[in-house]
C-alpha cells in the first residue's frame, strides 16, 4: 500500500517548516520506501508498518504543537510493491510518446 500524508501543525504561527521536518525525520528513519514533495509525504509498505509510521509521525509533531490536522490517501493495493517509483515511470513513459 501506499499512502500519501499531510502533517500541519496549528497554533504555531505560519513558518512550519521545523514541525514539518520533525514528521518527515520519522518517515525517512523508518526505512520504507518514501518521497516527500511540496504538499505531501508518501510511503510504502504493509497496512501496520505504514499505519505506524503515519502515527509516529503525528506524534512527533504532536509533541511540539497544541493541534495537528492530518490529511491522509492510501491506495491500498495488494500484490503491488515499489509503486512509489512503477506509477511515475507509467506516466513518463505516455509523456514521452
Amino acid at each position: 500500500m501506499i499512502v500519501a500524508f499531510s502533517v500541519t501543525p496549528l497554533g504555531v504561527g505560519e513558518d512550519v517548516g521545523e514541525y514539518v521536518a520533525d514528521a518527515v525525520r520519522v518517515v525517512r528513519e523508518s526505512g520504507l520506501p518514501n518521497r516527500t514533495d511540496a504538499m505531501f509525504t508518501s510511503v510504502e509498505g504493509e497496512w501496520d508498518e505504514v499505519m505506524d509510521v503515519v502515527r509516529r509521525a503525528v506524534a512527533a509533531v504532536e509533541a511540539r504543537a497544541p493541534r495537528v490536522s492530518l490529511v491522509l490517501k492510501a491506495d491500498i493495493r495488494p500484490g503491488v510493491t515499489d509503486g512509489l517509483t512503477s506509477k511515475v515511470e507509467t506516466v513518463e513513459r505516455h509523456l514521452a510518446e
